[in-house]
């Protein structure tokens, strides 16, 4: 009896372990997928930076003389023409201050006459004629500084511009200095971003034989992209220590005066790429945060290989790290295959799987 046991139970093994073989066999003739190998090529990507918008002119406007806010001529959020009349500060002391400058100055200019017929006939010397003369000319620059004050008092636009709301309110008693309000310039913005140090030496490399690489867009905080073309114009002069960063300027014209200052949004600068290895983004997964494909070895098994990616865009990532252009990974059914898995799969040329997608990369 022990024997026949025995004899069955080897039977069964080895008629399980058909089966299971045959199972496997089945499992790898059915499991036909598609792959690909990355796409080396030279490219260009869009980057984005985020950027303060500022008006070419902005200022603040401020009280010249102290005394009573005795009229406002314009309006919070009005466009204001250069040399407009904005306030006038109540004027009467200014007014009696050179109306008594001019007085004194008629009565040196007296006093001139008056020693100059005297010198003529050599009654005084010449240096007292002098001395009057002296006399005269420090009455007359007083009547232009009284002039002055008085002028001050009127406040004009200084270029054509928004304004911004009102820091006083009519009546207000103003001191020498107090902000009365802020003026804007806002045909033309700058925006302001910041370029890690690689990213500018590409840049540099780039502008020097394609003006085009100058040319920046702006995406606004509505996520809309604005619709006119902005120029790298300036670069600072040194790099941030702290954040290895520099600072940019672009100059954006704005002849509906939708963008005002301080502003934010995302400058999107044109990037050349290279000999850059793309691939779909269909062709990764994810797993905490990292990412994979599977590279299919020259037997047909599959191996998870984590990938470095170095940019992002529509469709495509740029990779930096874990693949090479002769390997093959695996385009389609995924979640159908597991490391380690032997598959059978039909070989499509990167540049025809890339063409189809939504965004061919140029």
């Amino acid at each position: 009896m022990k024997r026949i046991f025995l004899l069955l139970l080897g039977f069964g093994i080895l008629y399980g372990g058909t089966g299971c073989s045959r199972a496997e066999k089945e499992k790898e003739e059915q499991i036909k997928l598609l792959a690909t190998s990355p796409l080396l090529k030279d490219t260009t990507i869009t980057k984005e930076y985020v950027g303060q918008v500022h008006a070419i002119q902005h200022i603040e406007i401020r009280a010249l003389e102290k005394g009573y806010l005795q009229k406002i001529f314009v309006d919070e959020g009005q466009l204001v023409p250069s040399g407009k009349l904005m306030f006038q500060i109540m004027p009467l002391m200014y007014q009696a201050e050179l109306k008594k400058t001019q007085a004194e100055a008629n009565f040196a200019n007296i006093e001139y006459q008056n020693t100059k017929q005297l010198a003529d006939k050599n009654v005084v010397s010449k240096s007292e004629l002098a001395l009057a003369g002296a006399k005269v000319g420090k009455a007359n620059a007083e009547v232009a500084v009284a002039q002055a004050h008085l002028q001050f008092t009127a406040i004009r636009a200084p270029f054509s511009g928004i304004m911004d709301h009102f820091q006083v309110r009519l009546g207000s008693l103003l001191d020498e200095g107090d902000l009365l309000t802020t003026l804007s310039d806002n045909s033309k913005m700058w925006v302001y971003y910041n370029v890690p140090e690689a990213e500018y030496l590409t840049y540099k490399e780039h502008a020097k034989v394609n003006d085009a690489a100058k040319k920046v867009k702006l995406r606004m905080a509505n996520n809309e992209v604005f619709d006119q073309t902005g120029v790298v114009q300036t670069i600072e002069a040194d790099f941030n220590n702290e954040t290895g960063n520099i600072a940019f300027r672009a100059t954006f014209p704005n002849p509906d005066g939708l963008l005002r200052n301080g502003e934010t949004g995302s400058v999107l600068m044109t990037v050349p790429l290279r000999r850059a290895l793309i691939i779909p983004q269909k062709a990764t997964f994810e797993i905490l945060e990292k990412k994979y494909v599977f590279v299919v070895d020259k037997s047909n098994v599959v191996h998870q290989r984590e990938i470095g990616i170095a940019s992002e865009m529509s469709d495509l990532y740029v990779i930096k790290t874990g693949i090479a252009a002769t390997d093959r990974i695996l385009l389609e059914g995924l979640r159908k295959v597991k490391d380690g898995d032997k598959i059978r799969y039909d070989y499509q040329d990167p540049q025809t799987v890339i063409s189809h997608l939504k965004v061919y990369a140029e």
